[in-house]
Protein backbone atom coordinates (compact mmCIF):
# COMPACT_ATOMS: atom_id res chain seq x y z
CA UNK A 1 0.00 0.00 0.00
CA UNK A 2 3.04 2.24 -0.08
CA UNK A 3 1.84 3.35 -3.61
CA UNK A 4 -1.13 4.96 -2.26
CA UNK A 5 -1.11 8.33 -0.60
CA UNK A 6 -2.94 8.39 2.87
CA UNK A 7 -5.52 11.50 1.20
CA UNK A 8 -6.39 8.65 -1.51
CA UNK A 9 -7.48 6.38 1.55
CA UNK A 10 -8.92 8.77 3.17
CA UNK A 11 -11.26 9.99 -0.03
CA UNK A 12 -11.96 6.45 -0.78
CA UNK A 13 -13.51 5.92 2.81
CA UNK A 14 -15.25 9.15 2.43
CA UNK A 15 -16.63 8.15 -0.61
CA UNK A 16 -17.75 4.59 0.96
CA UNK A 17 -20.50 6.82 2.74
CA UNK A 18 -22.06 7.24 -1.10
CA UNK A 19 -21.89 2.96 -1.97
CA UNK A 20 -25.45 2.65 -2.48
CA UNK A 21 -25.87 6.26 -4.64
CA UNK A 22 -25.96 4.29 -7.65
CA UNK A 23 -28.06 1.34 -6.58
CA UNK A 24 -29.49 -0.56 -9.56
CA UNK A 25 -31.16 -4.51 -9.91
CA UNK A 26 -28.02 -5.37 -12.39
CA UNK A 27 -25.15 -4.43 -10.60
CA UNK A 28 -26.59 -2.96 -7.15
CA UNK A 29 -23.86 -1.68 -5.72
CA UNK A 30 -21.30 -2.44 -8.07
CA UNK A 31 -21.23 1.32 -9.64
CA UNK A 32 -20.59 2.64 -5.64
CA UNK A 33 -17.96 0.14 -5.24
CA UNK A 34 -16.34 1.46 -7.97
CA UNK A 35 -16.55 4.95 -7.58
CA UNK A 36 -15.29 5.15 -4.21
CA UNK A 37 -12.06 2.96 -5.03
CA UNK A 38 -11.43 5.46 -7.62
CA UNK A 39 -9.24 7.60 -5.26
CA UNK A 40 -6.89 4.51 -5.09
CA UNK A 41 -7.21 3.14 -8.89
CA UNK A 42 -5.52 6.36 -10.04
CA UNK A 43 -2.51 5.93 -8.22
CA UNK A 44 -2.27 2.21 -9.32
CA UNK A 45 -2.93 2.03 -12.72
CA UNK A 46 -3.36 4.56 -16.08
CA UNK A 47 -4.94 4.89 -19.15
CA UNK A 48 -6.52 1.75 -20.28
CA UNK A 49 -5.60 -0.30 -17.16
CA UNK A 50 -7.46 2.37 -15.18
CA UNK A 51 -10.43 1.75 -17.93
CA UNK A 52 -10.23 -1.54 -17.31
CA UNK A 53 -9.88 -1.79 -13.53
CA UNK A 54 -12.58 0.62 -13.33
CA UNK A 55 -14.84 -1.58 -15.14
CA UNK A 56 -14.17 -4.89 -13.37
CA UNK A 57 -15.12 -3.00 -10.33
CA UNK A 58 -18.80 -2.12 -11.82
CA UNK A 59 -19.48 -5.31 -11.91
CA UNK A 60 -22.39 -6.78 -9.24
CA UNK A 61 -21.22 -6.60 -5.58
CA UNK A 62 -23.67 -6.27 -3.22
CA UNK A 63 -23.18 -6.27 0.46
CA UNK A 64 -24.24 -4.43 3.68
CA UNK A 65 -23.52 -0.79 3.31
CA UNK A 66 -21.74 -0.56 6.28
CA UNK A 67 -19.30 -3.37 5.86
CA UNK A 68 -18.50 -3.00 2.43
CA UNK A 69 -15.64 -0.82 3.74
CA UNK A 70 -14.05 -4.18 4.60
CA UNK A 71 -14.09 -5.60 0.85
CA UNK A 72 -13.37 -1.92 0.07
CA UNK A 73 -10.09 -1.63 1.53
CA UNK A 74 -9.23 -4.92 0.87
CA UNK A 75 -9.40 -4.54 -2.79
CA UNK A 76 -7.85 -0.95 -2.54
CA UNK A 77 -5.12 -3.25 -1.08
CA UNK A 78 -5.16 -5.87 -3.54
CA UNK A 79 -4.56 -3.61 -6.31
CA UNK A 80 -2.00 -1.33 -4.69
CA UNK A 81 0.10 -4.95 -4.54
CA UNK A 82 -0.68 -5.58 -7.76
CA UNK A 83 -3.11 -9.02 -7.19
CA UNK A 84 -4.17 -10.86 -10.36
CA UNK A 85 -7.34 -9.34 -11.54
CA UNK A 86 -8.99 -12.65 -11.14
CA UNK A 87 -7.86 -13.20 -7.81
CA UNK A 88 -9.66 -9.98 -6.63
CA UNK A 89 -12.53 -10.39 -8.70
CA UNK A 90 -12.86 -13.90 -6.89
CA UNK A 91 -12.20 -12.63 -3.27
CA UNK A 92 -15.08 -10.20 -4.18
CA UNK A 93 -17.60 -12.74 -4.82
CA UNK A 94 -16.31 -14.85 -1.88
CA UNK A 95 -16.91 -12.34 0.94
CA UNK A 96 -20.40 -9.70 -0.17
CA UNK A 97 -22.15 -12.83 1.22
CA UNK A 98 -20.93 -12.73 4.54
CA UNK A 99 -20.65 -9.08 4.75
CA UNK A 100 -24.96 -8.81 3.74
CA UNK A 101 -26.14 -11.58 6.65
CA UNK A 102 -23.46 -10.27 9.28
CA UNK A 103 -24.76 -6.50 8.60
CA UNK A 104 -28.08 -7.48 8.30
CA UNK A 105 -28.23 -9.51 11.49
CA UNK A 106 -26.26 -6.43 13.23
CA UNK A 107 -27.39 -3.03 12.18
CA UNK A 108 -30.84 -3.44 10.77
CA UNK A 109 -32.48 -6.73 13.17
CA UNK A 110 -30.27 -5.69 16.27
CA UNK A 111 -28.81 -2.28 16.60
CA UNK A 112 -30.97 0.07 14.86
CA UNK A 113 -34.40 -1.34 17.20
CA UNK A 114 -32.50 -1.19 20.38
CA UNK A 115 -31.17 2.43 19.43
CA UNK A 116 -34.75 3.21 18.63
CA UNK A 117 -36.01 1.61 21.51
CA UNK A 118 -33.40 4.25 23.57
CA UNK A 119 -35.32 7.07 22.16
CA UNK A 120 -38.95 5.92 22.89
CA UNK A 121 -37.66 5.00 26.36
CA UNK A 122 -36.11 8.54 26.99
CA UNK A 123 -39.71 10.21 25.14
CA UNK A 124 -42.21 7.68 27.63
CA UNK A 125 -40.17 8.70 30.50
CA UNK A 126 -40.47 12.53 29.94
CA UNK A 127 -37.44 13.48 28.17
CA UNK A 128 -37.94 16.78 25.98
CA UNK A 129 -38.44 16.03 22.10
CA UNK A 130 -34.74 17.19 20.91
CA UNK A 131 -33.39 15.04 23.85
CA UNK A 132 -35.05 12.03 22.66
CA UNK A 133 -33.82 12.45 18.64
CA UNK A 134 -30.26 12.49 20.04
CA UNK A 135 -30.70 9.49 22.53
CA UNK A 136 -31.24 7.79 18.95
CA UNK A 137 -29.13 9.43 16.74
CA UNK A 138 -25.86 9.75 18.93
CA UNK A 139 -25.73 6.18 19.80
CA UNK A 140 -26.71 4.86 16.35
CA UNK A 141 -24.52 7.19 14.27
CA UNK A 142 -21.45 6.22 16.49
CA UNK A 143 -22.00 2.91 16.30
CA UNK A 144 -22.35 2.49 12.31
CA UNK A 145 -19.55 5.34 11.98
CA UNK A 146 -17.04 2.88 14.32
CA UNK A 147 -18.08 -0.15 12.22
CA UNK A 148 -17.74 2.03 9.06
CA UNK A 149 -14.08 2.48 10.43
CA UNK A 150 -13.09 -0.93 11.52
CA UNK A 151 -14.02 -2.80 8.20
CA UNK A 152 -12.33 -0.29 6.16
CA UNK A 153 -8.96 -0.25 8.16
CA UNK A 154 -8.98 -3.78 8.30
CA UNK A 155 -9.62 -4.28 4.94
CA UNK A 156 -6.34 -1.99 4.03
CA UNK A 157 -4.44 -3.73 6.71
CA UNK A 158 -5.69 -7.48 5.60
CA UNK A 159 -6.62 -7.89 2.04
CA UNK A 160 -7.76 -11.35 1.09
CA UNK A 161 -7.03 -12.49 4.66
CA UNK A 162 -9.95 -10.18 6.15
CA UNK A 163 -12.06 -13.44 6.24
CA UNK A 164 -9.96 -14.79 9.10
CA UNK A 165 -9.85 -11.39 11.01
CA UNK A 166 -13.88 -11.41 10.31
CA UNK A 167 -14.06 -14.80 12.20
CA UNK A 168 -12.28 -13.85 15.15
CA UNK A 169 -14.17 -10.05 15.58
CA UNK A 170 -17.27 -12.95 16.16
CA UNK A 171 -19.85 -10.12 14.71
CA UNK A 172 -22.33 -13.26 15.38
CA UNK A 173 -21.80 -12.97 19.06
CA UNK A 174 -21.82 -9.19 19.46
CA UNK A 175 -24.98 -9.50 17.27
CA UNK A 176 -26.63 -11.69 20.07
CA UNK A 177 -25.19 -9.72 22.75
CA UNK A 178 -26.85 -6.30 20.96
CA UNK A 179 -30.21 -8.45 20.47
CA UNK A 180 -30.79 -9.39 24.06
CA UNK A 181 -29.85 -5.87 25.17
CA UNK A 182 -32.65 -4.67 22.38
CA UNK A 183 -35.19 -7.61 24.02
CA UNK A 184 -34.40 -6.08 27.61
CA UNK A 185 -34.85 -2.58 25.98
CA UNK A 186 -38.09 -3.72 25.18
CA UNK A 187 -39.26 -5.14 27.92
CA UNK A 188 -38.44 -1.54 29.88
CA UNK A 189 -40.29 0.25 26.88
CA UNK A 190 -43.48 -1.99 27.33
CA UNK A 191 -43.60 -1.19 30.85
CA UNK A 192 -43.40 2.25 30.36
CA UNK A 193 -46.17 2.06 27.67
CA UNK A 194 -48.54 0.51 29.92
CA UNK A 195 -48.05 2.95 33.23
CA UNK A 196 -46.87 6.23 31.76
CA UNK A 197 -48.93 8.75 29.61
CA UNK A 198 -53.06 9.58 29.03
CA UNK A 199 -53.73 6.30 28.35
CA UNK A 200 -52.41 4.75 31.30
CA UNK A 201 -53.93 7.28 33.19
CA UNK A 202 -56.80 6.63 31.76
CA UNK A 203 -57.03 2.79 32.97
CA UNK A 204 -55.51 4.00 36.38
CA UNK A 205 -52.31 2.37 35.98
CA UNK A 206 -50.56 5.50 36.62
CA UNK A 207 -49.27 6.21 40.61
CA UNK A 208 -50.29 3.32 43.63
CA UNK A 209 -50.71 -0.14 43.72
CA UNK A 210 -50.69 -0.53 39.80
CA UNK A 211 -47.54 1.53 39.58
CA UNK A 212 -46.04 -0.42 42.22
CA UNK A 213 -47.23 -4.00 41.01
CA UNK A 214 -45.71 -2.99 37.51
CA UNK A 215 -42.40 -2.25 39.21
CA UNK A 216 -42.52 -5.97 40.85
CA UNK A 217 -43.61 -7.50 38.16
CA UNK A 218 -40.73 -5.99 35.83
CA UNK A 219 -38.12 -6.61 38.59
CA UNK A 220 -38.95 -10.36 39.03
CA UNK A 221 -38.91 -10.91 35.30
CA UNK A 222 -35.56 -9.53 34.68
CA UNK A 223 -34.04 -11.62 37.65
CA UNK A 224 -35.49 -14.89 36.29
CA UNK A 225 -34.68 -13.92 32.69
CA UNK A 226 -31.10 -13.32 34.22
CA UNK A 227 -30.80 -16.45 35.90
CA UNK A 228 -32.48 -18.95 34.02
CA UNK A 229 -31.86 -17.59 30.90
CA UNK A 230 -33.73 -18.70 27.40
CA UNK A 231 -35.04 -22.17 29.38
CA UNK A 232 -37.46 -19.87 31.58
CA UNK A 233 -38.84 -17.65 28.77
CA UNK A 234 -41.98 -19.73 28.36
CA UNK A 235 -43.13 -19.98 31.78
CA UNK A 236 -41.93 -16.64 32.44
CA UNK A 237 -43.84 -15.17 29.44
CA UNK A 238 -47.10 -17.17 30.61
CA UNK A 239 -46.47 -15.52 33.85
CA UNK A 240 -46.33 -11.55 32.93
CA UNK A 241 -48.98 -12.34 30.10
CA UNK A 242 -51.25 -13.50 33.10
CA UNK A 243 -50.41 -10.37 35.25
CA UNK A 244 -50.58 -7.61 32.51
CA UNK A 245 -54.12 -9.20 31.68
CA UNK A 246 -55.04 -9.12 35.86
CA UNK A 247 -53.71 -5.21 36.51
CA UNK A 248 -55.58 -4.48 33.57
CA UNK A 249 -59.02 -5.95 34.50
CA UNK A 250 -58.62 -4.67 38.04
CA UNK A 251 -58.03 -1.30 36.80
CA UNK A 252 -61.11 -1.48 33.95
CA UNK A 253 -63.70 -2.11 36.78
Amino acid sequence: MSAVTSSARASAFLRSFTIQGSWNYRTMLGGGFAFALLPVLRQVFRGPQLTEALRRHTEHFNAHPYLAGLALGAAAKLEADGCDPELVRRFKTAIKGPLGGLGDALVWAAWLPATALLGLIAHFSGAPPWLCVLVFLLPYNLGHLALRLWGFRTGLRWGHEVGRVLREAALGRRTETVSRAGALLLGVFAGLVCTVGPAASAAGLRGGASEALWLVLAVGAFVVGLVGGVRVWRPAAVVVVGAVVSILTVAAR
